[in-house]
């Protein structure tokens, strides 16, 4: 299972921007959660982060037949992008809307999602946990097909635990 991973506006600013609001950890720490968690789950996961709209709506585009499943924290985007939910619900892929703070408990304004639309889930709140929920739920969405030794797998579990295969892990295609 290929699952895009993107990142709106002033993420690239994490441990820098407002810390008592997204801690103290930075982007790349977030990066290397996701990819570490995304590897025990046994899916594979890209990343992208932008601060920029159009650039943002053209990467959802081009996950289109590539992609199982996207992983979104639109920041900013959230509360004003029509274009995002557009691009999210005209690929047809899995979506999961990802907030490191739960903005029901921020600003007036932070109260509206228009990607949400277009989500099958949304995990607020969660700091960068909340990603790796987003992970877990696109893989329940695809009915735990996890790869897990080249092989779809009926649980996220490790591959040592549940993998028929007999290749060792190291050398199956993933």
């Amino acid at each position: 299972m290929r699952i895009l991973v993107i990142n709106g506006p002033n993420l690239n600013m994490l441990g820098i921007r407002e810390p008592d609001i997204y801690g103290k950890a930075t982007y790349d720490d977030l990066v290397e959660h996701v990819k570490q968690a995304a590897e025990r789950l046994r899916v594979s996961v890209d990343f992208y982060q932008s601060n920029h709209e159009g650039d943002l709506v053209d990467r959802i585009q081009q996950a289109y037949g590539v992609y199982d499943g996207i992983v979104i924290n639109p920041a900013a985007y959230t509360h004003t992008s029509v274009a995002l939910l557009d691009a999210v619900k005209s690929v047809g892929i899995p979506t999961v809307e990802v907030h490191i703070s739960d903005v029901r408990e921020r600003e007036d304004f932070r109260q509206v999602s228009y990607i949400r639309l277009g989500c099958i889930g949304t995990v607020m709140g969660k700091g960068f946990d909340g990603y790796v929920e987003a992970l877990e739920m696109l893989i329940r969405t695809a009915g735990g097909k996890a790869e897990t030794c080249g092989e779809a797998c009926e649980s996220p579990a490790p591959c040592e635990e549940k993998c028929e295969s007999p290749a060792p892990c190291e050398e199956a295609d993933r």
